[in-house]
């Protein structure tokens, strides 16, 4: 069998008496509903009337195919879906052939290939396939193979359906379950990380108040425990990241959210592109109510969008501003209408290839990209349009091929809040106590440090590494009061909410601490805290520990 090959010439479908006896079949009924639905009269054959039906059902295209002379024909849709002009195009199954995307060639040729060689009357597949403006469209093919006598394959006839909408909303499922497999992976991380944190604090805290810790010992140890707590930023950026339900809107200064993104733009951007932060200088700074991490997570795309912008380097501009609009002014959006008012104003520029008109049409639609489906690593500027919008705000998109992308994000500015009140720092130490406490924590480093942080506070302790290990403790302890349950809320076997719950029930004076390295509410709902019960996120240092255990013991 030969796909590439093949002289015969021919504008109208070869005859085959297969599908003329199912035409011929059909033509009663067919005649029937001409009448009732008033079809034009046309001096059309039998034949093409029943193409013109299928035509009005389906925006399908009909490929024929004479699978000896390699001749081919479109009885149905090769303008219409295809875009291509009947009186110039090809009839060959090269031109088939050469219009296939590269990447589904040879897999197409040898499915068919194989279909034909064997006995099947069917084959169906799916593949790109160009049409006459350039673009590719996803077609699912299922054709009908019809055999000599002998059984050898003489047409194949195939109906194409454009499948391009599905296909883009399979790889969106796709994209949004992998995103959410690396938000569960980045927050079993950062909890893990969170028992490390917790481990490294509690121990610089320990040696910081050992009296022959001193001078540039002392000092080595407060830098440590210092990283120690920007690692635990990091963590709660991790965590943030994992949630399976949007964060609250606040109150916050778009300086501070470019400050803390300029080090991470650093990162993620490369070498060959220089990163420029301007902050605004309002002198009552410039607020906006929003989700900080949703912000933080349109800047870093458009920043990738930028990257990718810029092959052979180039200047990445981020910059906060006010601005001021009227309904005198001009609405400066091309996605819709504005609100007037003053605004926030962050801007994202680049100095790479630009955009053309068609393009710019096309940013906030869902599916579309420019990118091949491997590089595809954003939000996309639909779902960073949805976010603006939620937030009151618009996005406006400014582009020339050859000088670069700005965009600017406007959020309505809102007024700052009220300064904390101004609390005078203690000298004291964090008090302690003589009372009894469970400590139930699986991590064997969590546990062993907070035990001697609390025995340092005086406490009397007593720790287990699960819940059947802390009953038989307890049915060990000959009786002896226990005043707080120090408990992880995640354990392994019974959840420490469950523990603390049963425990409660036979001591229902026994007061409750929960630490955690996870967010609540990628927690069972079971297993989470409720009002009034007291929670201390990991990691956490010997002071805030001592703090929160006086508020859970004091009445």
């Amino acid at each position: 069998m030969r796909l590439d090959e093949g002289k015969q010439i021919t504008k109208t479908p070869l005859p085959s008496p297969v599908l003329d006896r199912f035409v011929a079949t059909h033509l009663d009924q067919i005649s029937d509903e001409k009448s009732t639905n008033s079809l034009p009269e046309t001096h059309s054959s039998p034949r093409d009337d029943y193409f013109a039906i299928v035509a009005r059902a389906t925006n399908d295209a009909v490929r024929d195919w004479d699978v000896k002379s390699g001749a081919l024909c479109w009885p149905q849709g090769l303008d219409s879906l295809l875009g291509y002009d009947k009186s110039s195009t090809e009839c060959s199954i090269a031109f088939w052939q050469k219009n296939i995307h590269p990447g589904d060639r040879a897999r197409i040729a040898l499915s068919i290939r194989d279909a034909l060689a064997g006995s099947s009357d069917c084959w169906g597949g799916e593949y790109r396939f160009r049409r006459a403006d350039g673009t590719y469209i996803n077609v699912l093919e299922r054709s009908l193979i019809l055999r000599a006598a002998d059984g050898a394959a003489e047409r194949l006839i195939g109906s194409l359906m454009d499948v391009t909408a599905r296909k883009q909303l399979q790889d969106q499922l796709c994209r949004s379950q992998k995103m959410e497999a690396f938000g569960q992976l980045a927050g079993g991380v950062a909890h893990d990380f969170n028992n490390f944190l917790t481990t490294i604090l509690g121990y610089g805290d320990l040696l910081l108040h050992e009296r022959q810790i001193k001078g540039t010992l002392a000092d080595h140890v407060t830098e440590i425990r210092a990283a120690a707590g920007r690692a635990s930023a990091l963590t709660q950026q991790l965590l943030a990241f994992s949630r399976r339900q949007p964060l609250d809107p606040m109150i916050v200064d778009v300086n501070s959210i470019i400050a803390n993104l300029e080090r991470s733009l650093l990162r993620l951007i490369g070498e060959n592109i220089s990163v420029v932060c301007h902050l605004h200088h309002e002198k009552e700074g410039a607020h906006i109510k929003a989700d900080p991490s949703q912000i933080t997570q349109i800047v870093l795309n458009l920043a990738v969008n930028a990257r990718d912008a810029m092959p052979k380097g180039g200047q990445l501009t981020v910059e906060a501003g006010v601005c001021d609009l009227n309904t005198a002014m001009e609405c400066p959006f091309t996605c819709g209408e504005c609100a007037a008012g003053k605004y926030v104003v962050i801007t994202v520029a680049d100095t790479g290839i630009g955009m053309t008109e068609e393009t710019k049409a096309h940013l906030f639609e869902p599916f579309f990209t420019t990118k091949a489906d491997q590089e595809r690593s954003g939000l996309g500027l639909a779902t960073c349009y949805g976010i603006v919008h939620q937030s009151g705000g618009h996005l406006r998109v400014e582009s020339e091929q050859g000088k670069g992308t700005t965009v600017r994000i406007y959020l309505p500015r809102v007024p700052a809040p009220p300064r904390p009140a101004y609390q005078k720092p203690s000298d004291k130490k964090p008090r302690g106590g003589t009372e009894t406490i469970l400590v139930l924590e699986d991590d064997i480093s969590v546990r062993h440090i907070s035990v001697r942080m609390l025995r340092g506070f005086g406490y009397d302790v007593i720790e287990a590494a699960n819940g059947s290990d802390a009953r038989r403790l307890l049915a060990e302890n000959g009786g002896r009061k226990v005043d707080l349950l120090l408990t992880d809320l995640v354990m392994p076997q019974m959840s420490g909410r469950r523990f603390a719950d049963s425990l409660r029930a036979a001591h229902p004076n026994i007061k409750v601490l929960f630490i955690s390295g996870y967010l609540e509410e990628s927690l069972q709902p079971g297993d989470r805290c409720e009002p009034g019960m007291f929670f201390l996120p990991k990691p956490f240092d010997s002071e805030q520990l001592a703090i929160k255990v006086r508020q859970a013991l004091d009445p």
